[in-house]
C-alpha cells in the first residue's frame, strides 16, 4: 500500500467501511457507481492499494477508509502474452506479475480462470486466442483444430478433458468448473455488504 495510505489509516483507525460504490468488471476496469474510471493515475492508485481481507472481501484502501469492490467474476483479470517462449501473467489491477501458476479452470461459458501466487483471475478476453494456440495434451503436443474443439466443449460441459496450458516450463491441467461455484471455490465474496444490512 501506499505511504499516504498506511498514514491515514494509523491516523483515523475508526473511519466507517464503503459498500456498493466501487465494483470490477470482467475486463479489470474499475467502476465507480456505474462508471468506468478512466483517469489511469486514479486506477493505478486504487490497484496498489486493492486486497483482500480475512473473510475474502475485496476492498480498495483509500487512506483511513476501506473500499468494498464489487467483483463482476473474480478479484483479479490476468493479461497474459507468450515471447520467445516465455508466458508472462500480469494482474491488470496491480500490474504485478504473478510467480507462478497454481492451477487452469474453464467455466461453462468457455471462460478460463488461472489460480496464481497472487489470487484466483480471469483471463482477459483480448487474450484468449493466444492463450488456446498454447493449450496441448498431457505430453505437450500440440492439438489439432478439432481435438481442441472437443476437448475445450468437453470441459464447459464440465468433463475432464486432457487439456494442458503449457506456460513455458511446466504443464497445467485445465479442470471443468461451474461459474456458480466459482467464488466458493475459491474462497471469496463477490458481492461484499454491510454487516448492517439484512
Amino acid at each position: 500500500m501506499d505511504d499516504i495510505v498506511i498514514r491515514g489509516m494509523a491516523k483515523w483507525p475508526n473511519v466507517p467501511s464503503v459498500y456498493g460504490w466501487l465494483a470490477l468488471d470482467r475486463r479489470g476496469n474499475w467502476l465507480l457507481k456505474g462508471e468506468r474510471i478512466s483517469n489511469p493515475v486514479i486506477a493505478n492508485f486504487i490497484g496498489r492499494n486493492y486486497g483482500c481481507d480475512e473473510s475474502g472481501r475485496w476492498f480498495f484502501q483509500n487512506g483511513p477508509q476501506r473500499v468494498y469492490v464489487a467483483l463482476d467474476y473474480v478479484p483479479l483479470v490476468y493479461r497474459v502474452t507468450r515471447t520467445s517462449g516465455h508466458t508472462s501473467v500480469v494482474d491488470t489491477q496491480r500490474g504485478k506479475q504473478a510467480s507462478s501458476v497454481k492451477s487452469a479452470w474453464m467455466d461453462e461459458h468457455g471462460a478460463l480462470l488461472l489460480e496464481t501466487s497472487q489470487a484466483v483471475g480471469l483471463v482477459h478476453d483480448h487474450d484468449m486466442a493466444d492463450v488456446l494456440a498454447t493449450l496441448v495434451d498431457a505430453h505437450a503436443a500440440a492439438l489439432s483444430d478439432d481435438e481442441l474443439e472437443q476437448r475445450v466443449e468437453a470441459i464447459q460441459r464440465g468433463v475432464e478433458a486432457d487439456l494442458f496450458l503449457d506456460i513455458g516450463q511446466a504443464l497445467v491441467a485445465v479442470h471443468p468448473i461451474a461459474s456458480r461455484n466459482v467464488a466458493a471455490k475459491f474462497g471469496f465474496d463477490p458481492t461484499p455488504r454491510s454487516p448492517d444490512v439484512d
